[in-house]
């Protein structure tokens, strides 16, 4: 009886030794540091860039990066942010959350102290009784710090608005508004996950992907998406994927031949963007290292700069960018990508930091989950997207003076 309790006691102690690694700590002093180290930053990078429009004010943070259970944490009450079930309850005397941490800190009316906390391997609820794994959270994901840049607390916080709209293995803009990925935007988040090492987690959904056009603009077949596709499926396989084959014969339907070369031209977000559409293709069959005929046309495209990472040159000014700042803020962050400046918006808020309003193509119902005030303004945030955008141009603003070396270009 004696050996089997100290074995059960020595399980007890490695799951409780397993649980509590980095939990964050739960004083109140320290945390408050962290979380005013984060503002200092948040405000500088403020400083630099637009206003933003006025999100609700609401106070809440979510768990569950990647391909794991979904968790919001709200008022003392954290939940399973897919069907709304309660997980944990609590009566909240003092609430800290920590964004680039990843952790809310509790102190209950009973002088109890919380702590839940995302790392690398799950989330887990710590107290000084019993630490517990959320079941459904324990997979693996990349967290790095970013030391040598100068918003390293910015980047993670934007890394978590990026992997925490990961589901089943779909990369999507915005979980509560969107059930289906755009393959813009999935291939801006797939930069990210490159850049991280949390490539494995899209993967599943990539390799079954069999058709080159996403369609969620009302069905519209995208000529964008068949380059941003190409891109996405060379993260994983190569020209002998079943989709390629497929591509290239949609390419084929809509090719122009004009005396500057043979590109292709259809609709993206509902008009012509030929320049933005033949960047993409061009760059998806470079990445696979495939046969590429195609030209970019030197003509006015109000979306050539959203994309800045290769095809620099193809730009002709002479039309207004297509960078709506307040309701698609990726636009602006990437135009100004484009053409280094520093002009477009960040939330004000500690978290999240990203959103999008008033998209055509969105179910902002979902979001009542977080908050009424969310649907009711037609806001959906965090914007993985946007984060996206963020994320890649921030990567740049080096703190050590030395050149970067962009693996997009």
């Amino acid at each position: 009886m004696r050996i089997a309790t100290l074995f059960l006691y020595s399980i007890i102690l490695i799951f409780t030794i397993s649980c509590s690694r980095n939990p964050g700590g739960t004083n109140v002093k320290a945390s408050l540091h962290d979380l005013n180290k984060f503002r200092v930053e948040h405000d500088s990078l403020r400083k630099k860039t637009s206003a933003p429009i006025d999100l609700p004010q609401i106070r809440f943070f979510q768990f569950g990066m990647g391909n794991r259970t979904k968790l919001l944490y709200k008022n003392g009450v954290l939940t399973n942010a897919i069907n709304g079930d309660t997980i944990k309850k609590w009566n909240v005397k003092t609430e800290i959350i920590v964004p680039y941490n990843y952790v809310v800190h509790l102190i209950t009316t009973d002088d109890k102290k919380i702590t839940i906390k995302e790392d690398s391997n799950y989330v887990c609820i710590y107290s000084k009784w019993k630490n517990e794994i959320i079941p459904g959270t324990e997979s693996k994901i990349n967290l790095p710090d970013f030391p040598d840049h100068q918003y390293p607390r910015i980047m993670k916080v934007l890394l978590h608005e990026i992997l925490i709209n990961i589901v089943d293995s779909k990369p999507l803009p915005n979980f509560y508004v969107y059930k289906n990925p755009w393959r813009r935007d999935a291939a801006m988040m797939a930069m990210c996950l490159d850049y991280t090492g949390n490539l494995p987690l899209i993967k599943d959904w990539v390799m079954k992907l069999d058709d080159p056009y996403d369609r969620n603009n009302k069905g519209e077949k995208e000529a964008d998406n068949l380059g941003e596709t190409l891109y996405l499926i060379s993260l994983y396989s190569d020209k002998s994927h079943p989709l390629v084959a497929k591509i290239m014969e949609e390419a084929r339907k809509i090719e122009v031949k004009e005396n500057s070369g043979k590109y292709i031209k259809g609709k993206t977000d509902y008009h012509e963007a030929p320049v933005y559409q033949n960047k993409w293709l061009k760059f998806g069959l470079k990445k696979l290292g495939m046969n590429d005929e195609y030209s970019i046309p030197y003509v006015e495209d109000n979306y050539s700069a959203l994309f800045w990472w290769d095809y620099r040159s193809y730009y002709k000014p002479g039309i207004e960018d297509a960078c709506d700042k307040k309701n698609y803020p990726y636009l602006g962050w990437a135009c100004d990508h484009f053409h280094d400046n520093f002009n477009s918006p960040v939330s004000n808020h500690d978290y999240p930091l990203t959103w999008e309003k008033d998209a055509s193509e969105a179910n902002y119902n979902g979001m009542n989950k977080i908050d009424t005030s969310f649907t009711r303004e037609k806001i959906a945030s965090p914007h993985s997207w946007h984060a996206a955008e963020m994320f890649l141009y921030l990567l740049e603003k080096k703190r050590i003076k030395f050149q970067m070396t962009n693996k997009y270009l």
